[in-house]
């Protein structure tokens, strides 16, 4: 069974193509923690300095669970923007970060099962904090191979 491409950001596909070129591909490290699993990191296979990269952070496990040198085998995803809205803000525990209210967490949960059925692909949310706080409902939009990518 063909394995399927790795998929990165498009913000990072200038990157991505940098260490493919010249850090002898990629490392993709995938996570032992438990409390983490479905996190992973992708690196370049080698330092600056032309070492073997280690593993990128404790949760990350020991050796990389693949290398990937060639660039048909990674592809770009696209965000498409499905909804804004004003979501509610407190500060935290401490008073040194802002959280979102009960009210905020629940009226995006909610948008993100209605776009998954809208789109019938997974959605997930960021956030806008320029003037306004907004959250912003994202789905899956176009795969390009990163070859195509200027």
């Amino acid at each position: 069974m063909p394995i399927e491409n790795h998929t990165v950001e498009q913000a990072n596909a200038d990157r991505i193509k940098d260490w493919l070129a010249n850090r002898g591909g990629l490392f993709i490290w995938k996570s032992v923690n438990l409390s983490n699993p479905g996190a992973s990191w992708t690196g370049p296979a080698k330092n600056a300095d032309g070492s073997v990269a280690t593993k990128p952070s404790w949760q990350s496990e020991t050796e990389p669970s693949r290398h990937i040198t060639d660039i048909a085998e990674v592809d770009v995803i696209t965000h498409v923007e499905v909804k804004r809205f004003h979501v509610a803000v407190r500060a935290g525990g401490q008073g040194m970060s802002l959280k979102v209210t009960d009210g905020g967490t629940r009226r995006i949960n909610k948008e993100i099962l209605k776009a998954e059925e809208a789109h019938g692909k997974d959605a997930w949310y960021g956030f806008d904090y320029g003037d306004y706080d907004n959250a912003v409902i994202y789905v899956e939009g176009d795969r390009v191979p990163l070859s195509e990518i200027g």
